[in-house]
């Protein structure tokens, strides 16, 4: 059984790195080349981005959870899962936080796009704010690829 939760391990990490990048690095800057509506585009790209999150969410907990039942308490001393534990606050800081407000601002907007009104800059600065906390993250995530085996091994 412990093959098993620790093939799961491996999965976990795959899956939420993968996603991660291929969605903020491939996915929605495609959507956003090939669309001629933005606004179609960014909305496509929030539903990605929300998958990408509940993803995140679920691993994260999952290796959080495998790291401290693995190695109890000395599981604080691992920088990997320090790093799990800091993607997995950027997640929900991100969906929890900024992602509510982001939707405030486009339904204060309305019926224009939120990018045609007034409220263009505030959009424009916590969708900064939301990309610096991506950026974190997937930079995060690549380490967490690569120290993956320390925080497996046991």
């Amino acid at each position: 059984m412990r093959g098993f939760f620790s093939a799961l391990y491996s999965i976990a990490v795959t899956v939420w790195v993968g996603s991660l990048l291929a969605i903020g690095y491939l996915a929605a800057p495609v959507l956003f080349s090939q669309l001629s509506d933005r606004g179609v585009a960014g909305n496509l790209a929030g539903v990605m981005f929300t998958y990408t999150a509940w993803i995140g969410l679920g691993c994260g907990a999952y290796l959080v959870l495998f790291l401290l039942v693995g190695k109890g308490w000395r599981a604080i001393q691992s920088g990997v899962f320090w790093i799990v534990l800091l993607m997995l606050a950027l997640t929900a800081a991100g969906y929890f936080g900024v992602q509510p407000i982001l939707a405030q601002l486009k339904a204060d907007a309305l019926p224009r796009q939120v990018m045609e009104s007034a409220l263009r800059s505030r959009f424009a600065t916590w969708h900064g704010v939301s990309s610096v906390l991506y950026l974190v993250q997937s930079l995060l995530g690549v380490a967490l690829v690569v120290l993956q085996e320390r925080g497996r091994s046991r």
